[in-house]
């Protein structure tokens, strides 16, 4: 069977459905499952102010992104973009940052579903299901996009019933409907100390906290340039991030404060979903939860090795990363960029056991507001890409809403946020760790574009 190929030499091999559910679960981890808990301890029911204050934001971020996307599908996505709108130094930083914070998702991402599984098969060690997982992974990678596709399907599939079904038990239990349910109604968002116990501090702290679980939405744009039209799959999906992240993360964190007091102390310990399927008394909550949960780490360590391979592969086209990384095999797949990228990660595993606990720690801190850096670029490449097209003449078919005054809004709070960050003790490495390693990336971009313009003078002179 033939392999239909994009222009960049990747192959075309992702469905709309696999798209589709790519979309809709990209914004599920395990951080609704389990982190969602953390939020509501320090933020109480108000939580869901700071949920709808991020997910608003990532709305916004992803509307700019899906602008630019659906005009220029690039597996690069908000690198190319910035590459073209800021300079190719912006481009160069971006990208390779963003392949960090993927790099190091994988082994924590591993290390989690290695953890549950030790738990089911003690004999095993965690390293040892860290190695077969990721090993595992890599080959369906190494093979196809439909392999990332099918696999991603179907744990997206999981995840969403799981969802739904948490949902909808949560409804039955609110309005006395469940059978042996020892919680019901909405007292709890009021009761315990009010909505608002412990004030707009708390709230955002907790939207600099939420921020982050969104991260993986955009990851669409990259992959819907291997699909067939992926303009009308970025449109698409672009247009159903909000209601996905109405029902996702909304609608069951209000399940979750409405059944059960913010300030029980399992709710962090244990994680808000099993916390509150115990208190339905739903039968092996635990299990399921752990099943769920299981399925969330391996899809982001699915999309993970994914994105990151497809990041180096971009960058290596543009000559930002090491030529063999733009190699593709017959089935268009980059298969040097995904080794590369796995290579890294299994670096960061290493030296999460040889080099101090610093060491290591500072490596998850210069990741810490990545997110963020990313949201801000996008949001300044739309500024700067809109006003380059419209000077064009070029009909705008997918447009920000209300452009510039929100883009400029986005931008705003970005700045404001990160601002806050640095001032805040629990997030202030994070910014540091972050802007150092942002500064030494830049420098590197300066670099190789200043190599890249004296190979051409020479070029030129020799001519």
């Amino acid at each position: 069977m033939s392999v239909t190929q994009s222009s960049n030499g990747l192959e075309q091999g992702l469905k709309p459905r696999h798209v589709t559910m790519l979309s809709i679960a990209g914004v599920i981890g395990a951080g609704l499952f389990v982190g969602s808990g953390h939020a509501i301890a320090a933020a109480g029911p108000a939580v869901l102010l700071a949920y709808a204050a991020a997910g608003a934001l990532v709305v916004l971020v992803m509307r700019m992104l899906g602008e630019m996307a659906v005009a220029s599908p690039d597996t690069g996505s908000f690198s190319t973009y910035a590459d073209r709108a800021i300079g190719h130094w912006a481009g160069f930083t971006i990208g390779w940052l963003y392949w960090w914070f993927w790099v190091l998702v994988i082994p924590l991402e591993a290390n989690a579903a290695a953890t549950i599984l030790h738990a089911w098969f003690p004999n095993v060690a965690i390293w040892a299901f860290t190695l077969i997982i990721t090993l595992l992974l890599t080959a369906t990678n190494l093979f196809s996009v439909k392999n990332y596709g099918e696999f991603e399907f179907w744990f997206a599939l999981i995840k969403v019933i799981a969802i739904i079904g948490f949902v909808a038990l949560g409804i039955l239990a609110i309005f006395g409907f469940l059978p042996g349910s020892q919680v019901s109604g909405v007292s709890h968002l009021f009761d315990t100390q009010g909505f608002l116990p412990n004030g707009m501090g708390a709230v955002l702290g907790a939207i600099l906290t939420t921020m982050f679980s969104f991260m993986g939405t955009e990851i669409v744009t990259i992959a819907a340039a291997e699909s067939k039209n992926p303009g009308q799959q970025i449109s698409k999906a672009t247009n159903s991030v909000i209601w996905r992240i109405g029902l996702f993360y909304l609608v069951s964190i209000f399940i979750v404060v409405a059944l059960v007091p913010w300030n029980d102390p399992v709710l962090a310990s244990v994680g808000s979903y099993q916390t509150v399927l115990e208190r339905m008394g739903i039968p092996n909550a635990k299990l399921i939860v752990d099943i769920v949960v299981l399925v969330a780490v391996t899809s982001c360590l699915n999309s993970a090795l994914y994105t990151a391979s497809r990041m180096m592969f971009s960058l290596g086209k543009r000559g930002d990363a090491p030529a063999v990384s733009q190699r593709t095999n017959k089935s268009g797949t980059p298969y040097w960029a995904v080794i590369l990228s796995t290579a890294a990660a299994f670096l960061a595993v290493f030296a999460n056991y040889v080099a101090p606990a610093a060491v290591f720690e500072f490596l998850l801190a210069s990741s810490g507001a990545i997110a963020l850096l990313v949201y801000l670029v996008i949001a300044i490449s739309q500024l700067r890409m809109r006003k380059q097209r419209m000077a064009r003449g070029e009909k705008i078919a997918f447009s920000m809403w209300l452009f510039p005054g929100l883009t400029y809004a986005v931008i705003i709070f970005i700045v404001a946020a990160l601002t806050i960050m640095l001032f805040q003790d629990a997030h202030r490495v994070e910014i540091l760790a972050t802007g150092l390693l942002s500064l030494l990336v830049v420098a590197a971009g300066l670099f190789v574009a200043r190599r890249r313009k004296q190979q051409k003078l020479g070029a030129v002179v020799l001519n």
